[in-house]
This record gives C-alpha cells, sequence and structure tokens, in this order.
C-alpha cells in the first residue's frame, strides 16, 4: 500500500499534442494502402463524393426494383444493380452504371434475417453472414478446417430456405481486435497500467511498463479481461522497466489515454529537461499534471534501490504503476512509485522510457 509519507511501488496488489492534419493523414492512407499518387487520391475522394450524392438520390428513385450499389474504382463510377428494365434506365439517365439482377435489397435483406434468426443453431464453422451487393446473394462464411457434418446439416436447411445464398470458405475465423493504449488497465495478479505502446525489430507488439508489476512468463490480461500477452522480460530493482509481449488481438497504438474520452498522441521519446511541465496517465486515478522537479534520482524503496528515476510533482497512487509520462506529445517514462495521493497531493517517480527502449531493442510506436 501507498501511505502518504512514504516511498513505495505503485501497483495494486491482488486484493484489490497538436491536433493531427486528418485530410493530409487520409490522403497519406490512401496512397500507402491504394497504391496511388496524391493527385489521384484527391480525384479519388471528389468521385466518391459524388457517388455518395448519386446513390442516395438513385435509391429513392430506384424504389422497390433497388438491389444495392457500389463504387466502382477502376471505371470511377457508381453501379447500382435493379430487378427490372425502367429502372435501369432511370440509373443510366443520372449517370450511374446499371445491372439488372433477380434479387432486391429488400429479399437480399429478408435472406439475411432469417440467417440471424438461426444463428444460435449455427455451428462453430460458420463464422457469420453477409449481404453481399456485387454477387447479389448473401454470403454465408465458413472456416474450412472446421467444416463439419453439423455444418453442411446447416447450410442444407439455409439453402432451403433462400436460393440467394452462396457460401463462401475461410481460412481462419474471426476474433475481436483491442487496442493498445498507454495508461490503460492490465491485470496480472493485481493491476497495473499501460506504458507505451511498442513493436520489436520483427514487428511483433507489446507495451513497456513498470518492472515490479510482474517477472518473465506472467501472464497478463487487458482492461476488459480478455488475454493479452505475457512478460517477456522485466528488471526490478535496480531499474523498474518490463515489456509485455502481446498476442494478435491486441493491436498497439502511438496514443495515451486522457481519460476524458479523448487520447493524446505520442510522436517521439525527446527528454523534457527539469522545470518542463508533464502529465501522468494511469489506471487508478487517470489523467493528472505537474513538473519535472529532477532527473536521474537514486530512489530506496523497500524492495530494493532503483537508478536513473525521473522526479516530478505529479501524483500517484497505487495501480497506476507502469502508465505512462508524457510531456506535450513526447513520451517520457512508466510510473513506477512515489509518496503522498491524488488527495493531498504527492511526488511521483517514473522509469525513462529511453532506457527500456534500448534495453530490449524495441521501437515506440509513434504517430
Amino acid at each position: 500500500m501507498l501511505a502518504a509519507g512514504t516511498i513505495a511501488a505503485l501497483a495494486v496488489p491482488s486484493t484489490a499534442a497538436p491536433t493531427p492534419d486528418v485530410a493530409s493523414e487520409l490522403l497519406a492512407a490512401m496512397q500507402r494502402d491504394f497504391g496511388l499518387t496524391a493527385p489521384q487520391a484527391r480525384a479519388r475522394l471528389v468521385q466518391e463524393a459524388e457517388a455518395m450524392r448519386l446513390d442516395e438520390t438513385l435509391r429513392r428513385s430506384t424504389g422497390d426494383s433497388f438491389a444495392g450499389s457500389y463504387f466502382d474504382a477502376a471505371r470511377a463510377e457508381l453501379v447500382v444493380a435493379v430487378t427490372d428494365g425502367a429502372a435501369a434506365r432511370t440509373v443510366r439517365e443520372a449517370g450511374a452504371e446499371a445491372v439488372v439482377v433477380p434479387n432486391s435489397a429488400r429479399e437480399l435483406d429478408a435472406a439475411k434475417s432469417m440467417l440471424d434468426s438461426m444463428e444460435s443453431t449455427a455451428p462453430r464453422a460458420v463464422t457469420g453472414w453477409y449481404v453481399d451487393v456485387r454477387s447479389n446473394s448473401v454470403v454465408v462464411s465458413v472456416n474450412r478446417a472446421q467444416r463439419d457434418a453439423a455444418t453442411e446439416d446447416f447450410l442444407t436447411r439455409v439453402r432451403a430456405a433462400s436460393d440467394a445464398v452462396r457460401v463462401e470458405e475461410v481460412a481462419e475465423s474471426p476474433r475481436p481486435f483491442y487496442d493498445i493504449i498507454g495508461g490503460d488497465a492490465y491485470y496480472m495478479g493485481g493491476r497495473c497500467s499501460v506504458g507505451f505502446s511498442v513493436r520489436t525489430s520483427s514487428g511483433a507488439g507489446g507495451f513497456v511498463t513498470a518492472g515490479h508489476c510482474g517477472t518473465a512468463g506472467t501472464a497478463v490480461q487487458g482492461y476488459n479481461g480478455v488475454s493479452m500477452g505475457t512478460f517477456r522480460d522485466s528488471s526490478f530493482p535496480g531499474n523498474d522497466y518490463a515489456w509485455v509481449a502481446t498476442n494478435s488481438s491486441w493491436t498497439p497504438q502511438p496514443r495515451v489515454n486522457l481519460y476524458n474520452g479523448s487520447t493524446r498522441l505520442v510522436s517521439g521519446a525527446s527528454v523534457a529537461p527539469v522545470g518542463s511541465s508533464i502529465c501522468r496517465s494511469g489506471s487508478t486515478t487517470g489523467w493528472h499534471c505537474g513538473s519535472v522537479q529532477a532527473l536521474n534520482q537514486t530512489v530506496r524503496y523497500p524492495q530494493g534501490t532503483v537508478y536513473g528515476l525521473t522526479r516530478t510533482n505529479v501524483c500517484a497512487e497505487p495501480g497506476d504503476s507502469g502508465g505512462s509520462f508524457i510531456s506535450g506529445n513526447q513520451a517520457q517514462g512508466m510510473t513506477s512509485g512515489g509518496s503522498g495521493d491524488c488527495t493531498f497531493g504527492g511526488t511521483t517517480y517514473f522509469q525513462p522510457v529511453q532506457e527500456a527502449l534500448s534495453a530490449y531493442n524495441l521501437r515506440l510506436v509513434t504517430g
């Protein structure tokens, strides 16, 4: 426990930036992921905006004949599926491409709703279903490695109920993805806080945190109780850093939780000099700020001495351990321990992040 006037590590025991330019980011992502030049990306955004406007109009004007629509990027035009020739003429006169298909959007949605009503009887191999407007069908996805007699029985019943159903085999079943955000809680028999998202030289993800929160091999669960990964390495006392290798359900993000519904972008790890403003995020007390008071402090905890910590007058409490210290948009370190609390104020020390990155050959995830 952390009592006023004492120095202790801040783990909970087992009993308990400037705003980024969105337009520039969007263009950069489109160039990267679609293989476009900047002018091509801008042109596509204009084309898609026009397609959205036209799509809204044609959904109304084609009425019950409407069977879905999609943007054809190769031809830079909106394609509208309809069930009769008169509606197709309406589409073409409005400036879109028309295709005549057997099933209306209403019929496809009814088939999809039928599948929803059968969800409780679907075997594990069936991973989901959706309306595919390009093929004018309802696609049922099946994990090919798990396909068995129960799967075939379910698919037979589905096909008998609707001729709009099409089966698609997939290589793996879906799983939820969660973001790794600085300051969020994680559990390992007790509770600590995420420091900063990192990647290894091979691209594997994880995060740095306080060394006193766990030892190599300690299993970790996320803020939501979902399996997160394991401590890969840890150093405490002497130092107070560790890193957790996360599993594929968790995605490292260059952000710190501000505990007000928003996050702070992490852009680098330049060291803030004494006197600089600095803020901390942790799962017990949230977001608090103060100033850097000293660098390279030696701190004598009951568990052993830690060298090279940074001293601040930011408050913290048990469970905030490992959480993010950031100045502006520059990562500074992970909460180690201190004295006092966030009711009366206190002193808190953090382990500089650069030392941990260097020790484990990790790369800070930045925005």
